[in-house]
């Protein structure tokens, strides 16, 4: 997400550098193409208008000082613009009531409500530390209940049964008197969409929010639908007192015009970003992060929380024993650290989250991709237990044999065995004074060259 605006907009900030003040003349060719690559980006056009705006008002006759450059400081001024529109700051749910808190869910069809669902639930559950129920009110999407029931068993949720005879509205209120019954912290109820809004649609949900009277109603839209995904939210909010957005598909989507739209039109906070099919991709949407990925400054912070989150700790403190004893770093260590980053979203939702890796070309890119682990993966996985210990005794026909097995080729397998040779002597300096950072500058350094190649 973002990769086109955050292009755009870096191209736009480095052509004032040189500059001794911002002015009118010398900032308007800058502003003008800001203006373009929101536009392109598929930012509502009054969003586009009330931004530049702001930032000219802004920007114009600052001085800038000897510490920043004039690109850093019309950098500075965008970067805040950009979370003024998107909220200023992260909002999150409100959960002070008499449990059940209810939460309600709408949006139309095809957006990924039923996955939110359960990705809020298992959210919920994993940060929140609450027991959670969901239901289902979709009668006319065939399938719907059971993908819902599904996804529940799939994250250990509480699930209220529910059958396509049934009337929403008795659906609604049997599921929150199971609630209350099985003492569930919150339920989530699942609502049926349409392609289009409608009369109906939007009759049936006002029934619903009237029956539930929700602590929390969220329109989910999808991020790749542009600035439709505002104007679909504005018609919801006009109809509907929603509370917040859950912005969907994001990494289907280059440009992040909803983002910057949804908010600024519906005047609603975006409460959550969903960014993958699994149930882990869910996160609370931070403005302020959001922005300065968008200027290719990275989101370090959400990196080090992920980390914090998704990383096996037990494996982490025994791989630094073992390196601090002087053992060497190992294939089986290896491939751990290829699962610890699928744990994190694979490579590409790393790099997203790492300054300056918005820039990196798209041949680079494409050279780190998220197939190229898988299979390296797939190579040590064809090799014996003491050939994953004992790397340096493969030679010709065990290479052979390990190619054979992994489906892949005799120069893969000593592509990835050169890779490993330079991790492990990464790794030995761990145990050195500075050598976090030294491995730091090395990792840097293989993602400018294009990461590892298999």
């Amino acid at each position: 997400m973002f990769e086109t605006l955050s292009e755009r907009l870096s191209t736009t900030l480095n052509a004032l550098t040189g500059k001794g003040v911002l002015t009118d003349e010398n900032i308007t060719s800058s502003l003008r193409e800001v203006r373009l690559a929101l536009l392109e980006a598929d930012v509502a056009l009054p969003v586009v208008k009330r931004f530049i705006e702001q930032v000219k008002t802004k920007a114009v006759g600052m001085q800038v000082t000897k510490s920043l450059s004039p690109g850093q400081v019309f950098l500075k001024i965008v970067n805040e613009e950009l979370v003024t529109i998107m909220g200023s700051a992260s909002s999150g749910l409100d959960m002070q009531v008499q449990p059940p808190a209810v939460i309600l869910m709408a949006g139309l069809q095809g957006v990924g409500k039923t996955t939110s669902v359960a990705k809020l639930a298992r959210w919920l559950k994993q940060h929140e530390k609450k027991t959670v129920m969901v239901a289902s009110t979709d009668v006319y999407r065939p399938a719907a209940i059971d993908q819902l029931q599904t996804l529940a068993q799939t994250a250990d949720l509480l699930f209220h049964a529910s059958d396509v005879s049934q009337k929403p509205a008795a659906i609604a209120r049997a599921a929150l008197a199971a609630a209350k019954k099985q003492f569930a912290d919150v339920l989530i109820i699942d609502t049926a969409g349409r392609l289009h809004v409608d009369g109906e649609m939007m009759q049936e949900i006002s029934s619903l929010h009237e029956i539930l009277a929700p602590a929390e109603t969220l329109f989910v839209v999808d991020a790749m639908t542009g600035q439709d995904a505002a104007n679909t939210a504005k018609a919801f909010s006009d109809e509907l007192p929603l509370t917040g957005v859950i912005l969907t598909k994001t990494d289907g989507d280059a440009r992040g015009g909803a983002a910057l739209s949804v908010r600024y039109i519906t005047e609603r906070p975006i409460k959550f970003i969903s960014s993958g099919e699994g149930l882990e991709t869910f996160d609370v949407f931070h403005p302020e992060r959001i922005a300065s990925r968008i200027l290719g400054m990275g989101d370090v912070l959400s990196l080090i929380e992920e980390a914090e989150q998704k990383i096996d700790k037990k494996k982490a403190e025994k791989l630094a024993k073992k390196i601090k004893k002087g053992r060497n770093f190992d294939l089986d260590d290896f491939r751990d650290q290829i699962q610890q980053m699928n744990n994190m979203g694979g490579l590409a939702g790393m790099l997203d989250k790492l300054p300056g890796t918005g820039q990196m070309g798209q041949a680079a890119k494409d050279r780190v991709s998220q197939q190229n682990f898988v299979q390296q993966e797939a190579i040590i996985c064809s090799m014996t237990a003491r050939e994953r210990r004992f790397p340096d005794v493969i030679a010709g026909s065990r290479k052979k044999r390990i190619a054979r097995g992994s489906g892949t080729q005799i120069q893969d397998v000593n592509r990835l065995l050169k890779q490993h040779k330079q991790m492990q002597k990464m790794m030995k300096k761990l145990g050195r004074k500075g050598g976090m950072s030294n491995m730091m500058r090395g990792m840097q350094g293989m993602m400018q060259q294009g990461g590892p190649r298999v």
